[in-house]
């Protein structure tokens, strides 16, 4: 492929589900004919939202835009617990969800979770250990021990409270995987729980804007002139960091 070396710039996309960060990064090489493309921050396959894309000279930023906070919409399914802490994994444990239990018990698990802590990554992540992946590991039927790391949760709200399933709105940290923090919820009320659904909404400055952003579908369309106008210059993106 003769790669494009005029295109420079951010491409915010919407992601859709069934899909990896990966594939959407390749089906834009092919709409956009350039190899100079990367992804600012890995959604699972089942999550859909916000993935900005770099292109050519802009990849020299795409450490600083991941390293912002994230904003997601979340759904929590008590009661079923997975191996990789979503709903496209295995279930592992079944336990009844408390018939009395209250939003205000929901809110008190939330609540231990918001600030700084420790969080622990999923085996089925991308994580390395000595080099593998940890889902590498994850289908072989390993499980090993993995580094707690340092996240935040700046803030966080619930939308809709309908035992088994609980909505919630999240604001966290770079790094911050919303799998564990379905699971770990789940564990502190006693019932376990997973990730069922997830929606990345905003990623540092960046939201997702009619107008704003292309869809899969566009880029799998090979829609390029659309795609084009959709791309942020550098100077758009200093302007909206506040550079």
């Amino acid at each position: 492929m003769k790669s494009d070396d005029s295109i420079n710039g951010v491409l915010l996309v919407d992601k859709g589900q069934d899909m990896t960060s990966h594939d959407v990064v390749a089906v834009a090489r092919r709409c956009l004919d350039m190899k100079k493309i990367g992804h600012c921050g890995t959604l699972d396959p089942m999550a859909t939202g916000m993935l900005i894309l770099v292109l050519g000279s802009a990849t020299r930023i795409q450490d600083l835009l991941m390293s912002e906070d994230k904003e997601y919409t979340g759904t929590l399914k008590l009661g079923e617990t997975t191996n990789s802490q979503d709903a496209e994994g295995e279930v592992l444990l079944k336990r009844p969800v408390p018939e009395d239990l209250t939003l205000e018990q929901v809110k008190a698990a939330f609540d231990t979770l918001k600030g700084d802590f420790y969080q622990t990554p999923p085996m089925v992540s991308a994580v390395k250990i000595n080099g593998v992946p940890l889902y590498k590991l994850a289908r072989k039927g390993q499980e090993v021990e993995r580094e707690p790391r340092f996240v935040r949760v700046y803030d966080y709200e619930i939308t809709r409270f309908e035992p088994p399933y609980v909505d919630f709105r999240v604001v966290c940290s770079k790094g911050f995987y919303v799998r564990s923090y379905a699971n770990d919820i789940g564990e502190k009320l006693g019932c376990g729980g997973h990730l069922s659904a997830l929606r990345r909404t905003r990623s540092g400055h960046f939201k997702l804007l009619p107008g704003k952003h292309v869809t899969f579908d566009m880029l799998k369309g090979g829609q390029k002139e659309q795609v084009l106008t959709s791309i942020l210059s550098l100077y758009d993106v200093s302007k909206l960091r506040g550079a």
